[in-house]
C-alpha cells in the first residue's frame, strides 16, 4: 500500500512538473490577428528559436519560445509608417524595424510587409540576430512591398540627406 502511495504520489508530481513547464502563455492578439497570412506565418513557425523550444499562447497569431518565454511573436501588428525613426536592420531579406524603448527587451517589427509581425527579444538572454534567423523562414511567406533604404540611396547630388551615422540603415 505504501509503495502504491509513493508511485501514486510520485506520478502526480511528476505530472505537475511536466504541466508547469509547458504552461500556456498569456498573451493578446494583435489588431489584424486574424488576416489569413498570420495563419500562414503562425503555421509555419519552427518548434525552436535560439535553441528555445517553442510554447502554447492563448491568443490568435502568437507564439512564444523559452521558459521563461524569451521571445515572443505577434502577427497582425499595425503597419509601420514609412516615415518611422526607428533602426532598420535586414536579417535574411527581411527588414525589421527595432525599437529599443522597453531595453533590455527589444522590438522588431517586419517593414514593408502586411500584416505586420512584431517580435519582443530578452535581449539579455537572446540574440536578437538569431531569433530573427530563426524565424526568417515563416515571416517571408508574407511578400515585401517596401524596403528599408540605404545610405547609399538617401545621397542627393553627392551630399548626404539625414544619412545615418550607424550601419545601419534607416527607413525613408
Amino acid at each position: 500500500m505504501r509503495a502504491t502511495l509513493r508511485l501514486t504520489a510520485l506520478a502526480v508530481l511528476a505530472l505537475g512538473l511536466l504541466t508547469g513547464c509547458s504552461q500556456t502563455v498569456p498573451l493578446t492578439p494583435a489588431t489584424d490577428a486574424a488576416n489569413p497570412e498570420c495563419a500562414e506565418v503562425t503555421t509555419r513557425l519552427p518548434e525552436y528559436v535560439a535553441e528555445l523550444g517553442q510554447r502554447d499562447t492563448n491568443a490568435q497569431a502568437t507564439s512564444a519560445w523559452g521558459s521563461p518565454a524569451d521571445v515572443l511573436l505577434y502577427c497582425g501588428v499595425a503597419v509601420p509608417d514609412p516615415t518611422a525613426s526607428l533602426t532598420c536592420v535586414t536579417v535574411d531579406g527581411i527588414d525589421w524595424l527595432r525599437d529599443p524603448e522597453d531595453d533590455p527587451n527589444f522590438t522588431f517589427i517586419t517593414y514593408g510587409r502586411d500584416p505586420a509581425i512584431a517580435v519582443v527579444v530578452n535581449s539579455e538572454n537572446v540574440s536578437g540576430s538569431t531569433a530573427l534567423t530563426d524565424l526568417s523562414a515563416a515571416v517571408s511567406i508574407i511578400p515585401s512591398e517596401r524596403a528599408c533604404v540605404t545610405p547609399d540611396e538617401i545621397l542627393e547630388g553627392g551630399s548626404p540627406v539625414d544619412a545615418p551615422t550607424e550601419t545601419e540603415t534607416e527607413t525613408p
